[in-house]
């Protein structure tokens, strides 16, 4: 079966948006290259650009959350207007409440976690970076949609 992986985008900050996510979902970085990494000659990275992240990988389960910082030459990444969500669904409710903890602090919750009008125990939030997320745990989801 295919996996979908998130892939997201920064203005600079995608290292340390990066260990927020690794301290709420634990784990290690499967890789991190920085835009230093690709220089090569006729191909230089200018020096404010060198340390950024060019791609960053954090294993979740099955799953993998990617992202990088967007180089200032191609403009900047409007937060608010990504109007995308990355929906987790949790195995369990306590589960749940600590994802919806851990990644909403600091940020703008939309909907609190809490019993949902379609069953299940739902929150839907934007974290401190702007990316917005949604937890889900339904105890009767069987794996199957």
């Amino acid at each position: 079966m295919a996996l979908i992986n998130p892939h997201i985008n920064f203005n600079g900050n995608a290292e340390e948006a990066f260990h927020f996510y690794k301290s709420v979902f634990g784990g290690e970085f499967a890789k991190t290259v920085r835009f230093k990494d690709l220089s090569v000659p006729g191909f230089e990275i200018p020096e404010k650009e060198a340390d950024k992240i060019m791609h960053i990988a954090l294993p979740i389960g099955k799953n993998i959350l990617m992202g990088n910082d967007v180089p200032e030459i191609m403009g900047r990444v409007n937060e608010n207007e990504n109007r995308s969500k990355i929906s987790i669904s949790a195995e369990s409710k306590e589960e749940a409440d600590k994802l919806y903890n851990g990644l909403s602090a600091g940020g703008t919750v939309e909907m609190p976690i809490g019993d949902s009008p379609w069953g299940s125990y739902f929150a839907m939030f934007r974290d401190k970076y702007g990316m917005e997320w949604m937890v889900d745990y339904d105890p009767n989801y069987n794996g199957k949609i």
